[in-house]
């Protein structure tokens, strides 16, 4: 997991040689090497330095393996960011969190084909309506022929749901993400997805991160997505899962593959579909995180109840288990109720059954008696 934005940022100022930029329009940037997730790379941190332009991202040392290019207020990235003429064959990570991105233009990160990871957190990239094609540039990524992790937690305008999946599905299209990895979409208002197949165009895809959003179901193919190992749908809207969705799920957890679930935070309901959930969790190959936190909600005489899952079973079986309990004591006493009251009707016929045994015995315990007090 990828470290915090802030974390990785203040280790490169601590670490970094401010006389290894050799550009005067990196001056308030730190160039050097920094030690991060068992690797060393050289980075250039350009961290809160009010830039308004990325001009200076042009005279990057070639050496450059890291970009950190956060907290500044550049809301276009223009075409060819990092120019033309510089050879930036080793940049591997370029984090351009936070810095207020409304736009940004086709062809912006060309010749940077090496980078792995591009994270563009906290920004707010607006996506074309109907009417306005300024900022629909399907082929934004185009260049990232390498890229296996794509950031993109809140860095979409607010109240753009409708046209971000749609856009997103463009985007996946036409820009080859064929070693795509993992893909973060959390906090962005996400609603639903008009076509199923939004991420089927990312073969290599294994981890989809689509918490805090909006969604209210399953609404996206799982099946085209032949290498997915985890799914995080935590804190949305969903109030069920179906038993097609279920299946879903369960097929993506074979013997020879591990696929991870997170569900936590919805607001499911607690109904006959939230018992078919229960009864899934406990025969599952897939591992569903928080199970044990999971809750349900209900509403009963006016207000609205939220209910521990597993607390809920708990209780149910209990109830039931007392039932049963109960029931056989009600059906003991009936029996015996019965059993006595045959009794007292067919008296005269029992006791001329069994009076003679009864005498019989009754003798041979005399006998026993006088035997015993001669020893």
């Amino acid at each position: 997991m990828l470290r915090p934005l802030f974390v990785l940022a203040f280790a490169a100022l601590a670490t970094a040689n401010v006389n290894q930029c050799r550009s005067k329009l990196l001056k308030g940037c730190n160039c050097g090497k920094i030690y991060f997730e068992s690797q060393t790379f050289f980075a250039v941190n350009c961290t809160n330095q009010a830039f308004r332009n990325t001009d200076m991202l042009q005279e990057l040392p070639e050496e450059t393996q890291m970009l950190i290019f956060t907290g500044n207020h550049v809301p276009v990235l223009e075409m060819n960011v990092f120019g033309e003429e510089l050879d930036l064959s080793e940049l591997k990570v370029v984090d351009m969190s936070n810095n207020g991105i409304r736009e940004i233009k086709g062809k912006a990160f060309h010749h940077v084909p090496s980078v792995e990871r591009l994270i563009l957190n906290h920004n707010n990239i607006s996506i074309a309506n109907e009417d306005d094609g300024n900022f629909h540039h399907p082929r934004v990524f185009s260049n990232f022929y390498n890229l296996k992790e794509l950031h993109l937690t809140n860095a979409f305008a607010d109240n753009t749901d409708a046209a971000l999946a749609n856009d997103l599905h463009d985007i996946f299209v036409n820009s080859n993400l064929t070693k795509l990895y993992k893909l973060h979409l959390e906090q962005n208002e996400i609603k639903f997805f008009k076509d199923e197949n939004v991420f089927c165009d990312l073969p290599d895809l294994h981890d989809i991160y689509l918490g805090d959003n909006s969604i209210p179901r399953l609404n996206f193919n799982l099946r085209c997505l032949n290498k997915l190992r985890y799914l995080d749908l935590e804190n949305n809207n969903i109030s069920k899962f179906s038993e097609a969705d279920l299946s879903h799920f369960e097929s993506l957890a074979t013997p020879g593959r591990h696929f991870t679930l997170e569900i936590r935070g919805n607001p499911f309901r607690c109904d006959q579909a939230i018992r078919n959930l229960y009864n899934w969790l406990l025969t599952t190959r897939v591992e569903v995180r928080n199970k044990d936190h999971l809750e349900c909600h209900q509403a009963k005489y006016g207000n609205k109840y939220i209910l521990n899952l597993k607390n809920l079973a708990a209780a149910k079986h209990a109830k039931i288990s007392q039932g049963i309990t109960v029931l056989l004591i009600v059906l003991t006493i009936v029996l015996l109720t019965l059993l006595a009251t045959y009794a007292y009707l067919k008296k005269d016929k029992v006791k001329g059954r069994f009076g003679p045994v009864v005498e019989a015995l009754t003798r041979k315990v005399h006998y026993t008696t006088i035997d015993s007090q001669d020893v």
